[in-house]
């Protein structure tokens, strides 16, 4: 199959490109940009005008819920998500049922998602078995398997010995290590900022330090070890001081944001909103802002969607007992849109968050639109706005905390390996 997609506002950031030009695919790969190979005759011209052409975004944090939590999401349901919101490339954490810590699980999972034909599909190991702290995973079979990194989704490690010795085998061996820096004491039985929110309407509060402390440790032993790690949703402003610290230290760090804490702060809890309980919590005003210029700086190097598919009854507890995470992959580029906006950001720039930089922090070769690569595309609608609605959301979770407002950019087409996965 041979396409021609013509009159786009053809955007590739790590080539360097915005302009209208037109773009040629063959046998599922990118055969010219701006001018026709030679001998090239279309099976099929989609005209792109007024649409934005752009590589099929890249998502650091995507929970796809199988194997075990099919109640909650199936991996088909998640995957239909990810492309009718762009995605063509995500990473998945490994708190599955069971936990991604064998070679045959990892295998299985990346069987099933093939056999889908829709976006790829990137595991992180366990970092440790079980995800219990306690006994490092058979990494190297894991990478051969299929892992492109090590995690401990939410779960923390408790005993730094531990995870010392992960990071010295990860540096052996050219690993990258995913944290998301929370410290397991400070934070224990938290569900909200420590802060006025929180203390006006009783609930538990995870303090800004439990992510602080837990980050300068991380920081700390990369340091010693030399280890490649990658910090996961950050949520203070000191912890994007202590990154930016880290990266003028040429220490091999990299970290993202979720979408949601670009936008939302402790307050938006409202009264009890359980649709806002989040792991890292929605912190402060500061906080927020403090994120936000990150990301514009590069100190933050991209945003994910942290999609993570709950089922209703769960959200329907009281805030406390309500299992935290919100569905995102449908909302990734819009809700970066709107940071864009809000920040003054250009659009190329905004899309280089959610797709080459994400892509080279995963360590694949994905995020652009050189001859030769997949043809993994996303085409959307700069300009139209849209009303995120439970019935409008493909994925099989409906809790998000932006339910019933208007953000502006809508897929309208996505193409994996040259072939449309998702049309409006």
């Amino acid at each position: 199959m041979k396409i021609h997609l013509k009159n786009g506002r053809l955007i590739d950031p790590k080539n360097g490109i915005d302009a209208v030009r037109d773009l040629y695919i063959a046998a599922g790969k990118i055969a010219g940009v701006g001018q026709a190979p030679e001998g090239f005759v279309a099976n099929q011209t989609i005209d792109a005008t007024g649409l934005v052409v752009c590589p099929g975004l890249v998502d650091l944090s995507a929970r796809l819920r199988e194997p075990g939590f099919e109640y909650k999401a199936t991996l088909e349901s998640e995957l239909q998500a990810a492309v009718a919101g762009g995605v063509t490339s995500l990473a998945c954490p490994p708190d599955t049922d069971p936990v991604l810590d064998e070679p045959g699980l990892v295998e299985m999972l990346k069987h099933r998602a093939k056999q889908l034909n829709l976006a790829h599909v990137y595991p992180l190991g366990a970092l440790t078995r079980q995800l219990q702290g306690k006994q490092l995973t058979e990494m190297w079979e894991l990478t051969e398997a299929g892992c492109v990194g090590f995690a401990q989704a939410d779960a923390q490690v408790t005993d730094t010995r531990v995870l010392w010795r992960a990071m010295q085998y990860a540096a052996t061996f050219g690993f990258t290590v995913w944290l998301r820096p929370e410290d397991y004491h400070l934070a224990r039985d938290g569900v909200a900022h420590d802060g006025e929110v929180a203390s006006r309407l009783g609930l538990s509060g995870i303090p800004a330090a439990a992510e602080t402390v837990a980050l300068a440790t991380i920081l700390r032993l990369a340091a010693e070890t030399g280890a490649a790690v990658h910090l996961c949703r950050l949520s203070t402003r000191e912890s994007v001081d202590l990154i930016r610290q880290a990266k003028a230290q040429g220490l091999p760090v990299t970290c993202d944001v979720a979408t949601t804490h670009l936008h939302l702060t402790e307050h938006d809890i409202g009264f009890f909103d359980a649709h806002c309980h989040l792991r890292p919590p929605l912190r402060s005003q500061r906080d927020l802002a403090a994120l936000r210029e990150g990301l514009k700086e590069g100190v933050i190097d991209a945003a994910c969607s942290d999609h993570t598919p709950v089922d209703d009854d769960a959200k329907l507890l009281p805030f406390a007992e309500a299992e935290p995470g919100a569905t995102g992959l449908e909302l990734l580029l819009p809700l970066t849109l709107k940071w864009a906006e809000g920040t003054g950001t250009s659009l190329s720039d905004a899309i280089a968050r959610i797709t080459s930089t994400p892509a080279a922090i995963l360590g694949i070769d994905a995020g652009h639109l050189s001859v030769g690569t997949a043809a993994d595309v996303c085409m959307f609608e700069p300009d139209t706005y849209w009303k995120v609605e439970a019935r409008s959301l493909v994925s099989q979770g409906r809790n998000t905390p932006f339910l019933g407002l208007e953000l502006k950019g809508r897929v309208s087409q996505t193409l994996v390996n040259g072939h449309t996965v998702f049309h409006r």
